[in-house]
């Protein structure tokens, strides 16, 4: 783990992914603790404030501090996002290792199954799955989850592949052990680091279509501190506050940026020619 860690901040590109994401989990962490106000708290005589020393980044249209609501909202947004993408991420590797496993004619139908999936695209794989579930946090997590899961899946079989190949994997098939234990024991572990890396990659891409579904009505609802909903509610008083939009849509940014940055160096840190 240290020697991945050195490796890491040896490019530039993975040092600052690293710190930025690092900055990302203490908000998680310590953001509702430091959040100088109450996120829900109405106040109508301070609605539209801009930054000043006693609200940092403004207030929304009801008076709320927009700082408090960010640093709550982290939770939601980033915490939502890694947990889509990191059930996407184990259903799409065990799918993509037993259909390296099989192989043949199993291998071919599923691949096709995940070809036929990944023809549509994300945003509107998402939107359908929550249309037919309903509008929910939780719904829009599952959303997501299913709409990784293809890409997921063929990326892990093109690295299981070879791994079927090994010899510890015909060793254990000459043993006598089941489909399981040589899917979840054998192949599995040894498909962990391309697999890190895309999910790290992934974790960007899920952030901001959590947002997505939010601004339009499907994700989170108000009155939650969720980044996406923020954006989507701050629209309409845009001629009045541009920095209510402004900040959600930054910090959207700076959790896309820190997660593609730490997933680039990420890669070349478990990059064995490198």
């Amino acid at each position: 783990m240290i020697e991945l860690l050195r490796r890491v901040l040896r490019s530039p590109q993975g040092a600052l992914g690293l710190v930025l994401v690092g900055l990302i989990l203490l908000v998680v962490i310590m953001g509702p603790w430091i959040a100088p106000y109450d996120p829900e708290s109405l106040a109508p005589l301070q609605r539209y404030k801009p930054p000043s020393a006693l609200f940092w980044l403004g207030t929304d249209q009801y008076g709320r501090d927009i700082l408090s609501r960010l640093l709550h909202g982290a939770r939601a947004t980033v915490v939502m996002a890694v947990f889509a993408t990191a059930l996407g991420t184990l259903a799409g590797a065990v799918i993509g290792t037993i259909s390296a496993f099989l192989g043949g004619r199993s291998d071919e139908a599923i691949m096709r199954t995940v070809d036929a999936v990944m023809a549509i695209p994300s945003l509107l794989l998402a939107l359908l799955i929550v249309n037919l579930l309903g509008k929910s946090s939780w719904n829009a997590l599952l959303a997501i989850a299913i709409a990784f899961t293809p890409g997921m899946a063929r990326v892990t079989r093109s690295v299981a592949l070879a791994v079927r190949k090994q010899d510890y994997v015909n060793a254990a098939i000459a043993r006598g052990e089941s489909a399981r234990f040589i899917v979840w024991r054998e192949m599995l572990p040894n498909v962990v680091a391309p697999i890190i890396v895309e999910m790290t990659i992934r974790v960007a891409f899920a952030v901001m279509l959590f947002a997505t579904l939010s601004f339009l009505g499907l994700g989170a609802q108000p009155p939650a501190s969720e980044w996406g909903l923020m954006v989507a509610e701050a629209r309409r008083f845009m001629h009045l506050s541009p920095w209510m939009i402004l900040w959600p849509s930054l910090a959207v940014a700076f959790v896309a940026i820190g997660f593609n940055l730490l997933g680039d160096g990420l890669r070349d840190a478990l990059n064995p020619r490198t």
